[in-house]
């Protein structure tokens, strides 16, 4: 495992980390705290030290479960996020007494005198307008209630106009069907000195390249009651991309790359962003963990290999990808 800075927080993390948005369970599956504790403990054997986590995932279970694992890993670091976990999301719940509120239940949960990073949890786009919001994490900095704060987007402009504060963490989802980040915030983003996270990294798992056209998910998968965005931002699902077209690309993908491991390349390919400093797929069991880390091992991919990821999107997924996010 290789480690990178993330951004000015003064953390060295692994430069392949952990999300556990499905930790403990696919989704729509029951929380299992066994199998959660053992994928965190492969992870760590992995070289990660670091875990993204939220205080919505799986009713709080998974904060719980990561605040545990910490206390006798002390050298493991973490982002939470926050401002999601009621529904339907609303600005309101971005307001300074609920930011105060959700940085209490997360500390409670997680059973810590101080967060790592707090993220807000992809508010609308009104709250980067809306000063007090950050001047509040200001404050809770000032208390030591958190060390470090930032936010999770869905677009482009969110991450860019969230520089107008003291940030120091960016999550944003990237990957081969995603590529826009590229254009204008990873620039900015070193220059600022501003951590990044890439979310989403597999597209939902389509870059895996196992699914194909007739994969089932369960109804409560958001795999399967998102795709139009029914429940939030369709951005987050299949990374926006039309299920049947991205199996299709995936499938190119696939076949022009010559990989018989899609998601470890998929992987390797965000790692060889600089702007990066950590790429979070998430994992339900140990054996993923196996898989994802194993990217870092892959070699980095050729000029011809990156023009094959280019062609793919500009054929298959920009429009709308590249234009809605």
């Amino acid at each position: 495992m290789k480690y990178r800075r993330l951004g000015n927080t003064g953390y060295n993390i692994s430069e392949v980390s952990l999300g556990t948005w499905q930790l403990g369970g696919k989704w729509g599956d029951p929380f299992d705290k066994k199998g959660a504790i053992e994928t965190l403990e492969a992870a760590y054997d992995q070289g990660v030290n670091f875990f993204d986590t939220a205080d919505g995932y799986q009713d709080g279970n998974s904060e719980h479960t990561v605040g545990q694992f910490l206390k006798s890993h002390p050298d493991v670091h973490f982002t939470t996020k926050i401002g999601r976990k009621e529904v339907p999301l609303a600005a309101e719940h971005f307001d300074p007494e609920h930011i105060k509120r959700y940085v209490d239940e997360s500390l409670t949960n997680m059973g810590s005198d101080a967060l790592d990073v707090v993220l807000l949890h992809c508010p609308p786009t009104s709250i980067y307008y809306t000063p007090e919001t950050f001047f509040t994490l200001d404050q809770l900095k000032k208390e030591g209630k958190i060390h470090n704060y930032g936010v999770s987007v869905e677009k482009v402009e969110e991450a860019i106009k969230a520089m107008d504060y003291d940030i120091t963490v960016v999550e944003i989802i990237y990957n081969m069907f995603r590529l826009r980040p590229e254009e204008l915030f990873f620039d900015l983003a070193k220059k600022h000195d501003i951590g990044v996270l890439a979310r989403v990294p597999l597209a939902s798992g389509l870059l895996t390249g196992k699914f194909t056209k007739d994969t089932k998910f369960s109804p409560e998968d958001h795999r399967t009651n998102n795709r139009n965005g029914e429940q939030f931002d369709k951005g987050e699902t299949f990374s926006g991309v039309d299920y049947n077209t991205g199996v299709d690309a995936a499938n190119i993908l696939k076949e022009k790359l010559g990989s018989d491991n899609l998601a470890a390349t998929a992987l390797r390919f965000i790692l060889m962003q600089d702007a990066v400093s950590a790429v979070i797929p998430g994992a339900s069991n140990p054996n993923q963990i196996v898989r994802n880390t194993s990217a870092a091992e892959v070699p980095a991919l050729t000029n011809e290999q990156i023009g094959i990821v280019r062609d793919v999107y500009e054929k298959y997924i920009k429009n709308p990808a590249g234009y809605e996010w």
